[in-house]
């Protein structure tokens, strides 16, 4: 009796919050969404204008590890990158059907995260990996005589993915932050 008043108790204190603050308010699914995509987009320019830049400058390329320390930073941030791009599309599905958008949008919404998860598995199960293991039997003074063929195709399809998902990101983030009393009604 007593745990049946105090839920109704509880309910009675809810009835006076406001609509916007609760997690299902379409509004707060874009403000996540921005703000991971945001994050997401930030860290992939960072590791690729900055941090792999300077390690090639710095003569990371020249150290014997150095194939095993690519391992280990690609696959930590592919993971976090799939991670991020899982809760993208999670957010992208919960502002295509909680707010009122046109059908058409929606699709797209949900398509361009779709493309953003589906390049970031591509990066994680397959490019880095192959990298990983064309590079893997080099040592550094046949790497430089020697660098497979194979492997600056797998680089130059890598950096194409980052251009791609950088680009379809860039989109999805001005829909998310864009004016918040914007009606969509259909893409350009």
């Amino acid at each position: 009796m007593k745990r049946l008043e105090l839920g109704q108790e509880a309910i009675g204190e809810l009835e006076g919050v406001g609509r916007s603050q609760f997690l299902f308010e379409p509004g707060t699914w874009k403000v996540i969404t921005g703000l991971v995509l945001a994050l997401w987009l930030g860290g992939s320019l960072v590791l690729d204008l900055v941090v792999m830049p300077s390690l090639y400058w710095a003569g990371m390329m020249a150290k014997p590890d150095f194939m095993d320390a690519g391992a280990l930073l690609f696959g930590i941030f592919n993971r976090v990158e799939l991670l991020l791009a899982g809760v993208t599309l999670s957010g992208l599905l919960a502002v295509a059907y909680l707010q009122k958008i046109s059908p058409k949008l929606q699709r797209w919404l949900i398509t361009l995260g779709a493309v953003l998860l589906a390049i970031v598995i591509v990066d994680t199960y397959g490019l880095t990996p192959s990298m990983v293991s064309l590079g893997a039997p080099l040592s550094w003074p046949t790497l430089l005589s020697d660098l497979p063929t194979g492997m600056n195709q797998l680089h130059g399809a890598y950096f194409a993915l980052e251009t791609v998902k950088l680009s379809i990101g860039a989109l999805v983030l001005g829909l998310c932050i864009g004016h918040p009393d914007r009606t969509y009604s259909s893409v350009s």
